[in-house]
């Protein structure tokens, strides 16, 4: 039977947004993979590193899924749920969880990992990655590129301006990077597909990835809701693009 839109709506706004898990989209909503694996290749230099640090983690649900850590692992995280979370998960697998705000300076010393890894950080502070890195240390990181899933952004927001549409470009990362004094070993971009099943799944979307269209709340965007449910059952499923790339940088040494 379908779901009522009041149904699918009350559904999402229940929901727990805390982390960085996205399982309770799971037949609602697919997002296609970049083919690079970021877990793999995060996993890989984790294991052979002597001190890491997760910039950004979420609930540390992505640095949780590496089979080995290093004797050394440090992980920070903004938002106190998301601190609560990753502290529950990462402390049993002896890393340490840093509540941070994410703005200059990291609250570590210079040159004190030989690897920063993070996965679709908000904001990069290239200098500050450059200065906690030892000489010959790497930065791995999996980013969401320019006007990601912008159609459902400017569906609710209407069409942006184009300096916005080309922000998070990989050439930017790249000169950013190499600005701060590391050398970019790696640069990889892909578009992807994502599809939405149903309304639910949108709201949960937008609640958690809560920069995609700031402000959001199901009574302020009720009636562009509607008209995308009622669409969604008309239609099939609501189509957005998706841009991820991978950096690798590494600190001359």
């Amino acid at each position: 039977m379908t779901r009522t839109f009041d149904h699918l709506v009350a559904e999402a706004e229940s929901v727990s947004v805390a982390g960085w898990d996205f399982s309770w989209l799971d037949g609602r909503a697919t997002e296609q993979r970049p083919s690079w694996g970021y877990q793999r290749l995060m996993s890989d230099r984790l294991a052979r590193a002597s001190a890491a640090l997760d910039i950004q983690t979420g609930g540390g649900e992505v640095l949780a899924g590496a089979p080995k850590l290093p004797p050394l692992t440090v992980a920070t995280e903004g938002w106190p749920p998301n601190v609560e979370q990753a502290t529950r998960l990462l402390h049993p697998l002896g890393a340490a969880v840093v509540a941070d705000r994410d703005e200059p300076p990291l609250p570590f010393g210079a040159e004190a990992f030989d690897l920063v890894v993070s996965r679709h950080p908000v904001r990069v502070w290239w200098e500050e990655i450059a200065r906690v890195l030892r000489p010959g240390g790497t930065y791995l990181s999996q980013q969401v590129g320019p006007a990601s899933v912008f159609e459902l952004v400017e569906y609710f927001l209407g069409p942006q301006p184009e300096e916005v549409r080309r922000a998070r470009r990989p050439d930017d990362a790249r000169e950013a990077a190499e600005a701060a004094g590391l050398e970019v070993v790696d640069l990889r971009a892909e578009t992807l597909r994502t599809e939405f099943f149903d309304i639910g799944a949108v709201i949960y979307f937008l609640r958690k990835v809560v920069w995609l269209v700031p402000g959001f709340t199901v009574a302020r965007h009720r009636d562009r809701l509607r008209e995308l449910h009622d669409r969604i059952e008309t239609e099939g499923p609501f189509v957005a693009r998706t841009t991820r790339f991978l950096i690798e940088a590494r600190k001359p040494g």
